[in-house]
């Protein structure tokens, strides 16, 4: 089990963790009934607090941001000689939290998306794990929720039974949404992304050989060519800042700005 702590990459504090540290903190935290802001954290997701003071801010504050990308992964290997020897992607990390939840009989309440792949990644969990206690679902609204919607969301999940909530609304909002609910829910929140679509069959995985050679973006945008700019543009702007904080030529701080207003994604 490797914890070696957070460290900065391009001023975003990305904990050095392998799956069974992050998952023993998630499970820990639920039994305890604790907070714990937790996000998978890719190429993109880091750029987006690069790019936004304020997200940096958000980012910063996350218990437990695990490298999910290949290319977070090397940088932390690079950079702070971590040794990590994978990375922890979001759609894997959802299944195994999934699996200790079902053993431990701990419910989980999953929010994000549509009501068709919550409905197929549920079949699909359950045939997998069929001890697995699901608290609760509810599709996203795609909007933002007003300040009772908000209160209304919360409460549901808390009564819900869960120990822990997924949430898949897709970087940055699933982090926005983490932040800004974590005091409102005494449970582990966890960013997972792309896992929804990808665990209920509706969007394809990017082959293993792909993904270990930090390619899956490639694969990605041939699939949803919508995501052109988050790797044509993104991709490469990483890719030469690490080289520039890796030769000591671009700062690591992790100083964010304060969010001037909250967001209520959902």
């Amino acid at each position: 089990m490797i914890d070696a702590g957070k460290h900065s990459i391009l001023g975003i504090k990305i904990n050095a963790v392998d799956y069974e540290a992050a998952i023993d903190r998630i499970i820990h935290a639920a039994k305890q009934r604790q907070s714990l802001a937790v996000s998978a954290l890719a190429v993109h997701g880091v750029m987006t607090g690069v790019l936004n003071p304020e997200h940096k801010y958000r980012l910063n504050g996350f218990d437990l941001l695990v490298p999910d990308g290949q290319p977070v992964r090397w940088a932390l290997n690079r950079l702070y000689h971590t040794r990590l020897k994978d990375r922890v992607y979001g759609p894997n990390l959802m299944r195994k939290v999934c699996a200790r939840a079902a053993q431990e009989g701990l419910g989980i309440y999953f929010y994000g998306s549509t009501s068709e792949v919550l409905q197929l990644m549920r079949k699909n969990l359950t045939e997998q794990y069929p001890e697995l206690n699901v608290a609760g679902m509810e599709p996203s609204k795609f909007r933002q929720l007003t300040p009772a919607e908000k209160k209304s969301l919360a409460d549901r999940i808390r009564n819900s039974g869960a120990s822990i909530v997924m949430i898949g609304l897709g970087c940055p909002r699933q982090e926005v949404w983490a932040y800004e609910f974590r005091d409102l829910l005494p449970m582990p929140a966890l960013a997972v992304g792309a896992a929804f679509p990808f665990t209920a069959g509706k969007v394809r995985q990017a082959p293993k050989r792909l993904q270990d050679l930090g390619l899956e973006w490639t694969f990605r945008l041939y699939k949803e060519p919508r995501l052109w700019r988050r790797y044509l543009f993104l991709n490469p702007a990483y890719l030469f800042l690490v080289a520039l904080q890796s030769a000591g030529l671009y700062g690591s701080a992790t100083e964010g700005r304060k969010p001037s207003q909250e967001l209520l994604y959902g």
